[in-house]
């Protein structure tokens, strides 16, 4: 049986060596059935500041060729190039850039069978599910995704990905005890999605792959094999 093709979008201030570093646990658990394909922004973040929160894993500071090149989706604040997910915002700058390049790994990389985001990564699939079905992107194809630490944009001029509920099939994975993205932020987004599957872990901010959500991840997957 092939393994099913998963594109990965990684969190604020991360890139796709990095992510795919802290999501090695998550590539033993699921080797077997999933290919995890890993893809980097296009905008490049400067200086952190306080407000700036980076997205870590709460117990990992970066690994070799860590986040040395931290890159974002978009920014919520236009003027400074800074993100954050509490951010309330007119317009955000960077979105449309983003979106052409999944599109290109799409093209040249493809064809994938789900896509899945970790934190602002995660909001941001969440918008391109949501272009998936309103048919404005044809080369998306993605037949499930899997949200970790994901939450709905706060920047008014997304709003417009929230009209109506996705049919696409949604795992939502998200940290009782996240303190960058409380778990009643992603709760938030559950009803955008027609029939949300949920698994909560008691940890915070990272992508959960311990054997006890082995068997949630697979039930989720094997739906698509």
């Amino acid at each position: 049986m092939a393994p099913l093709r998963v594109l990965c979008i990684h969190g604020y201030r991360q890139n796709s060596v990095s992510f795919r570093e802290k999501t090695g646990a998550l590539r033993k658990l699921l080797k077997k059935h999933v290919e995890l394909v890993y893809l980097s922004a296009p905008h490049s973040v400067q200086h952190p500041s306080s407000e700036d929160a980076p997205e870590k894993d709460n117990n990992s500071g970066p690994g070799p060729g860590g986040d040395e090149d931290p890159k974002g989706w978009w920014f919520s604040d236009v003027q400074a190039r800074s993100f954050s997910a509490q951010q309330q915002c007119e317009e955000s700058l960077g979105l449309d850039e983003s979106v052409t390049v999944v599109r290109e790994a799409v093209k040249d990389q493809g064809p994938f069978d789900g896509i899945l985001g970790f934190s602002q990564g995660a909001a941001f699939v969440a918008m391109l599910c949501s272009l998936q079905e309103q048919k404005l992107e044809p080369e998306f194809s993605f037949r499930f995704t899997v949200l970790v630490a994901g939450f709905r944009s706060a920047c008014n001029e997304h709003q417009r990905f929230y009209n109506s509920p996705l049919h696409i099939p949604s795992l939502h994975v998200f940290g009782l005890e996240d303190r960058v993205i409380p778990d009643n932020m992603s709760r938030e987004l559950l009803p955008s999605f027609q029939d949300p599957q949920v698994l909560t872990h008691p940890g915070g901010h990272f992508v959960p792959a311990a054997s006890a959500h082995r068997q949630t991840y697979q039930d989720f997957l094997k739906r698509f094999q």
